[in-house]
């Protein structure tokens, strides 16, 4: 930062120092001539020696401001990439929320279902695979899984555990549920249902992975 001030800095003296050159009167450029005539060839050699290492320490300032304007852009196009990153996320995940309710939609009409009021019926024969996104004992949202097939609660002793999604395979819960952790959901994980009863996954893993 302090080595972009004094680029600029020296910038505006410059441009004033040009600017006053531009402003002499006669009787001025007669004056500075008569001074540069009475300088010895020493001096003379002096100043012209200052005047080219100022000119070359400008020049760097000015590659200088260069890189940090090169950097800055830089850093624009990974931001810019980020953000192309989380909304191709976040289409993946509405996608996959969608292909979840469609692919267990299409089966209710065979074998054991459970009723979701308004969101119709989920086929929930065989093994399924649901993200579990909290446990809680005082929040009740069971009022908002009543028309989402796809947000459901399973009470039990009390504790109110909330699932997100229905998969029958398994590798698509699981990435369904790193999605979920990439946008901040950090305790949600995979937990499993067979003939819509809650069982230990490790149950009902060996047969369908």
């Amino acid at each position: 930062m302090k080595n972009i001030l004094a680029i600029f800095s020296l910038l505006i003296f410059v441009g004033f120092a040009q600017t006053a050159e531009a402003q002499m009167s006669k009787q001025e450029t007669k004056e500075w001539k008569k001074r540069i005539k009475a300088l010895s060839p020493e001096q003379y050699k002096a100043l012209l020696e200052e005047n080219k290492s100022l000119k070359g320490q400008l020049s760097s300032l000015k590659k200088e401001v260069a890189g940090v304007d090169d950097r800055i852009k830089e850093k624009d196009d990974q931001i810019a990439d980020y953000q192309d990153q989380v909304s191709s996320l976040r289409r993946e995940l509405a996608d996959a929320k969608k292909k979840s309710v469609e692919d267990l939609g299409s089966g209710a009409s065979a074998g054991n279902t459970r009723s979701l009021g308004a969101g119709g019926a989920v086929n929930e024969k065989g093994v399924l695979f649901k993200v579990q996104i909290g446990a809680f004992k005082k929040k009740d949202l069971s009022d908002f899984s009543k028309n989402n097939p796809s947000f459901q609660l399973d009470e039990k002793d009390g504790v109110m555990k909330y699932t997100i999604g229905m998969f029958k395979d398994y590798w698509e819960a699981d990435t369904f549920k790193k999605y979920l952790r990439e946008m901040g959901v950090k305790d949600a994980w995979i937990v499993a249902f067979k003939d819509g009863k809650r069982v230990p996954i490790k149950d009902v893993l060996e047969g369908v992975i």
